[in-house]
């Protein structure tokens, strides 16, 4: 089997990164590209009727606009050391963007870390890499997002 394209969804957060992390390392160690994606959650913000329909774009674009700065970092940071690597936004509900990216791009692993939520927020929530390991076209590795994150952490 050879390994050519992992996929290393990214929120930006300092749990997410772990994850990247992880998946440069197996890019590295396989000679694979490493593909950066933000899944953008547009319903995540507030709806439009609260503050107005411009107020909500604004506040998408600036959202959008720190992404893709966060991910551009990142990316030259991986470049520079000798790493394949591309990097981009997607705007949709996370785990729907990131198993459709991962069969767009025919990636061969997703790399994500797990924010460790659990109880009541996981049932509220729900987990982004429970429903990616789901409806994933290829493996998933999930990360801890801290090595001594205990379960709810």
């Amino acid at each position: 089997m050879r390994i050519r394209r992992i996929l290393a969804p990214t929120d930006l957060s300092r749990a997410s990164l772990r994850g990247v992390r992880y998946g440069a390392e197996l890019a590295r160690a396989f000679k694979a590209e490493l593909v950066l994606l933000f899944a953008e959650d547009v319903t995540a913000y507030v709806p439009g009727e609260v503050y107005g329909a411009g107020a909500t774009a604004s506040l998408l674009d600036a959202a959008r606009r720190e992404a893709e700065s966060g991910l551009r970092r990142i990316e030259a940071r991986l470049r520079k050391s000798g790493l394949r690597c591309r990097a981009f936004v997607a705007t949709g509900q996370p785990s729907r963007v990131i198993a459709e990216t991962a069969r767009r791009l025919r990636a061969d692993w997703i790399v994500l870390a797990t924010h460790g939520r659990g109880g009541m927020s996981h049932l509220l929530l729900g987990s982004v890499a429970e429903r990616v390991v789901r409806t994933a076209p290829c493996p998933v590795l999930t990360v801890r997002a801290s090595p001594k994150a205990k379960r709810g952490d």
